[in-house]
Order: C-alpha cells, then sequence, then structure tokens
C-alpha cells in the first residue's frame, strides 16, 4: 500500500529531513512510525500525501507513483488516505455531525449516502449520541474520535494518523489507540505516527524507527521487539 524507495528530502535552506529511507507497508497492516521531534516524521507525512516531493527516490501509495502523479490526480490520491491530525482541525461551528458530513460534501457525495453513512461513523467510533455537540462541548478525546470518524467516513483502504494521542490524556489516548486497532482488524491499512514509545510497547504493533531522517530500526511482523 505505501513504499519508500531510497527517499532523500532536502528543504532550500539546506535543511536534510530524510536520508534514503526505505521502508514498506502493506496492505492490512498496523504499523507504527516512531521518532523524536525532528526526526522528520512530519516530512514522511507531508510526501505520502504529496504536500511534498522527494528530492531523490521513490514513493508508491496505493496505485499512484507519486514522483509521476499529476496534478489532477492528487485528489482522487487524498480519498484512498483518512489523516487524523493532532490538533483535530475540526470546525467549529460545525457540530459534530456537521463536520463529519462536511468532509463528503466537498467532495460531492449525494445527500441522502450522507445521512446513511455519517451516523454509522459517529457510532463506530463511539460518539453516536455526541452529533449534535459542538467541538467547545465535547472533550480532548471526544474532538479526536470526532477528526477520526471524519478520516473514516469516505471507507479509505489507508489511515494515517499524525501524533493522534498528542493532546489528549494518558486514558483517551488508550481508547483511540484501541479505536484504530479494531479499525485494523476490519481491514484498513493504519499507520500511526508518533513520539511516544509507552504508547507504542502497549500495543504490539510492527514499528518503523525513524532518527535523524533515517530509519534506524523497524521490527519483524513475526513479534520484533522494540529496543
Amino acid at each position: 500500500m505505501i513504499e519508500f524507495k531510497g527517499v532523500s528530502k532536502a528543504y532550500p535552506n539546506g535543511t536534510v529531513a530524510l536520508e534514503n529511507v526505505d521502508f514498506y507497508v502493506e496492505k492490512g497492516e498496523f504499523v507504527f512510525i516512531l521518532g523524536h521531534s525532528g526526526a522528520g516524521k512530519s516530512t514522511l507525512i507531508k510526501l505520502m500525501l504529496r504536500e511534498e516531493l522527494p528530492t531523490e527516490g521513490t514513493i508508491i501509495v496505493g496505485d499512484y507513483d507519486l514522483g509521476r502523479i499529476k496534478r489532477r490526480q492528487i485528489p482522487y490520491l487524498r480519498r484512498k488516505l483518512g489523516v487524523v491530525f493532532q490538533d483535530f482541525r475540526l470546525i467549529p461551528n460545525l457540530t459534530a455531525y456537521e463536520n463529519v458530513a462536511f468532509a463528503m460534501r466537498v467532495t460531492n457525495i449525494p445527500s441522502r449516502e450522507i445521512r446513511r453513512r455519517v451516523p454509522y461513523i459517529l457510532d463506530l467510533v463511539g460518539l453516536g449520541n455526541k452529533g449534535r455537540a459542538y467541538p467547545n462541548q465535547l472533550s480532548g478525546g471526544e474532538q479526536q474520535r470526532v477528526a477520526l470518524a471524519r478520516a473514516l467516513v469516505h471507507n479509505p483502504p489507508i489511515i494515517i494518523a499524525d501524533e493522534p494521542t498528542g493532546n489528549i490524556d494518558p486514558e483517551m489516548s488508550y481508547d483511540i489507540m484501541e479505536l484504530l486497532t479494531e479499525i485494523n482488524r476490519l481491514g484498513t491499512t493504519v499507520v500511526v505516527v508518533t513520539h511516544e514509545h509507552e504508547l507504542v510497547r502497549e500495543f504490539h504493533q510492527r514499528v518503523v524507527q525513524i532518527d535523524h531522517g533515517r530509519v534506524s530500526s523497524d521490527t519483524s511482523r513475526m513479534g520484533g521487539v522494540l529496543a
């Protein structure tokens, strides 16, 4: 589903964010990308979303070679990716229901399908009774669940979660990770980008560790242990 082959990224100011990165994510996998602040995690996400282009190397996401993709194809690529951001990025004057529905409306999904799909997704993330609540009426964990619902509503084959537990308390963090694990069990490929070693140890999944722009370790999917 995702493959990086010899990928490097240098910015115009001379900063080298990634250097000769190789890794892959197979269909249906759950993978943590672990690294400290400044390790290159944010650049990885921008490259996967085609917000940036690599300086060198090849990136494949689904059926798309991101170095060769035409500009008009980028929206179709992004519809295959559900992205959950650390800062939630909810629209404050829209309810939870409307925030999720908005993600469908901007891609011209029929109203009938929106009315069918949004309540189902809110139920899936445990917010079936919070559809009429505005973001400021929700806890941090509940806001993150709305953000997850918004990412899931298109039924994308890949979910990318950028520090999904960074702004919520430890108990809520565990709940969000349980949700992502359950979504993965249903067949969705999940990539969680994080700096939280303890969280990674709690959930026994494959871990690709990034250090100073390089892949420093990649635990075995057959039970490798993070050092």
